[in-house]
C-alpha cells in the first residue's frame, strides 16, 4: 500500500476546501485586508481601511498556498501581539469579492476604477510629467529633417 505524502494531502485538503467555499460573509471581528508587502518568516504587512499591520500566516497556510503584493484576505484579530495584530483566516479570490460586492460588505478603498478612468488620469499624468522634464544635456540635440532643409534653402539663397 502507498501512502501519500503529508504535505501532498494537506495541500489537496487545503484547495478543497478553498474550491468548496459558500462564500460566507466576515464575522463582525475578521477585517478585509489588503497585502502590502512580505516580511519574511510569514509574516505580511497589511493594509485595511483605518490602518496597516502585520498579519501571520497560520501553519495549515504555510508551504502550500501563497500571497503576494494586492491579493486580499480576511484577517483575524489576536491579542498576544504587539506588532503582529492579526492571522489570515482566508485568501480572498475574486468569486469573494464578487459575492462580498453584492452583499455591500466590500470597502470602497479596495474597489478598482474602471479601465477608462485608469487611463485618461494616467495620459493626464504623462503630460504633465513631460513638461517638467529637463532636456537632457549628455546627448547632442537633434534637428527634425523639415528644419535642416529650411537651413538649406536659406544658405542657398545667400550663395547666389
Amino acid at each position: 500500500m502507498h501512502r501519500s505524502h503529508p504535505s501532498i494531502s494537506r495541500r489537496k485538503h487545503l484547495m478543497k476546501e478553498m474550491m468548496e467555499d459558500d462564500y460566507a460573509l466576515p464575522t463582525e471581528t475578521q477585517q478585509i485586508a489588503r497585502v502590502l508587502s512580505s516580511r519574511g518568516n510569514n509574516l505580511h504587512e497589511v493594509e485595511t481601511v483605518e490602518e496597516r499591520f502585520l498579519v501571520s500566516m497560520p501553519n495549515k497556510f504555510r508551504k502550500s498556498m501563497w500571497v503576494k503584493r494586492g491579493d486580499f484576505l480576511l484577517v483575524e484579530p489576536i491579542e498576544e501581539g504587539d506588532k503582529v495584530k492579526a492571522e489570515i483566516c482566508k485568501i480572498i479570490t475574486t468569486e469573494h469579492i464578487k459575492e462580498y460586492t453584492k452583499a455591500g460588505i466590500w470597502p470602497d478603498k479596495f474597489t478598482k476604477k474602471p479601465v477608462q478612468e485608469e487611463a485618461s488620469s494616467q495620459n493626464k499624468d504623462d503630460s504633465d510629467f513631460e513638461d517638467d522634464l529637463l532636456p537632457n544635456t549628455n546627448r547632442p540635440v537633434r534637428r527634425d529633417s523639415s528644419d535642416e532643409e529650411e537651413e538649406d534653402e536659406e544658405t542657398s539663397s545667400e550663395e547666389d
